[in-house]
């Protein structure tokens, strides 16, 4: 059985017909399997589950993480006891109980062996859905009627979520102004941070730039290896236990004066997702990355502002060894919006429009309804309507589940 089917059957609760115990004799409800995370960290978050008290009246409801494996073993066999992030499990589901485990703190975590339907035929149907799409569009009718007919999904419509996805991003770019006294650059610094980690370590780079001033950055910029430094050091993954080479020594030991002369306080490395994932994409290489940009930089932001040209827009990001697809992220994350925001309105379309499509998890969903996603364009479109009304459960908001719905006149 692959680990996958486990998250299935959690994640759409087949489970729930059956009376779940503990290893430790206490009844178990499931009221909500959580998030499913497919990304570094636990497997699900915000879940909630309810521990009944040993005479099986009483009981304590728990909101937190919930990791699952085959064995429990292979907690171990993921070394999740030497990590952090994993303290806050309030639940390890497993197949096998075949030892108890222990986290970062030494504390012992309650483990379920998940009860599920047996019949072989049956799991593996629901295995074959769940590798195809993604629960939240099969929760609705809305999957069904696309497939059969993939022309519901309106070009207006798609046009009306891009327009609504590019006004939100105008609006947390009006918040970073708001906080940053109308400073652009600060506020391009900060949103450039966040996109630099990628979704997986999208708030720790954020909090990086919140915690480290972009004037100390720019007194420094002539420098790569103080650039360097400074980052490397304000990110918490550089110490005195972790400096193995001469060369991060001496990073090490100017951050130390630099820290000192500046005031600066590191972020907790524990933010940082570390695993499942590529060495290039790991944060000590895009800090590094982050830093060349910087030095090779003096007007980023001046510049992407006054060029549609999409080889020279990339041009400063491939230059520090970023790929073309992370590249393209970056345009259309932080560029975009940025465009949109200081009324640039036909150069941000025309970029979407000239881009190449997003290739992540929603748009392979939408492509398995027989969407046809070309320009990056499409791609926000759908990524807008799926985080707003198809995880919402907001069917009444889509023109696919409500054809009645009547079109906004929508000011461009």
């Amino acid at each position: 059985m692959p680990e996958l089917l486990l998250h299935y059957i959690w994640l759409k609760g087949l489970a729930n017909a059956y009376e779940q115990v503990s290893t430790d004799g206490r009844r178990i409800e499931i009221l909500y399997p959580g998030k499913h995370n497919l990304d570094a960290g636990p497997d699900f978050s915000l879940a909630r589950i309810r521990i009944y008290d040993e005479d099986g009246v009483g009981y304590m409801d728990y909101v937190g993480n919930v990791e699952i494996h085959l064995d429990s073993s292979d907690w171990y066999r993921h070394h999740h006891e030497k990590d952090a992030a994993y303290d806050s499990i309030i639940l390890h589901v497993v197949r096998t109980a075949d030892k108890d485990i222990y986290n970062s703190k030494g504390e012992l975590i309650r483990q379920l062996v998940l009860r599920y339907p047996s019949e072989l035929d049956y799991v593996q149907s629901y295995l074959a859905e769940a590798r195809t799409m993604d629960s939240a569009f099969h929760t609705h009718s809305c999957s069904g009627r696309l497939l059969a007919d993939p022309t519901l999904l309106t070009q207006q419509w798609k046009r009306i979520m891009l327009l609504r996805r590019l006004k939100c991003k105008k609006e947390s770019i009006d918040r970073l102004l708001d906080a940053t006294r109308n400073d652009w650059r600060t506020a391009f610094y900060i949103s450039l941070a966040h996109y630099f980690g990628f979704h997986t370590n999208g708030i720790p780079f954020e909090s990086l730039a919140h915690q480290t001033p972009l004037p100390v950055l720019l007194k420094h910029r002539n420098s790569l290896f103080q650039l360097t430094a400074i980052l490397l050091g304000q990110s918490g993954l550089m110490s005195a236990e972790t400096v193995q080479s001469e060369d991060e020594r001496k990073l090490w030991n100017e951050y130390l004066f630099l820290r000192q002369k500046f005031s600066l306080e590191p972020i907790n490395p524990i933010l940082w997702k570390m695993g499942r994932m590529r060495p290039a994409n790991s944060p000590v290489v895009r800090i590094r990355q982050f830093a060349d940009l910087i030095y090779r930089n003096e007007s980023l932001l001046t510049y992407l502002m006054e060029t549609t040209d999409i080889q020279a827009l990339r041009a400063p990001f491939q230059a520090v060894g970023i790929g073309r697809d992370a590249a393209d992220v970056l345009l259309i994350n932080v560029v975009v919006p940025f465009l949109y925001a200081q009324q640039k309105k036909e150069a941000a379309l025309y970029l979407l429009e000239s881009l190449p499509s997003e290739n992540n998890r929603i748009i392979r969903q939408w492509r398995t309804l027989g969407q046809e996603v070309r320009t990056a364009a499409d791609s926000q479109a759908l990524i807008h309507l799926y985080l707003t009304c198809c995880e919402n459960h907001a069917c009444m908001d889509c023109s696919v589940y409500n054809p009645t719905l009547p079109f906004p006149e929508y000011q461009d």
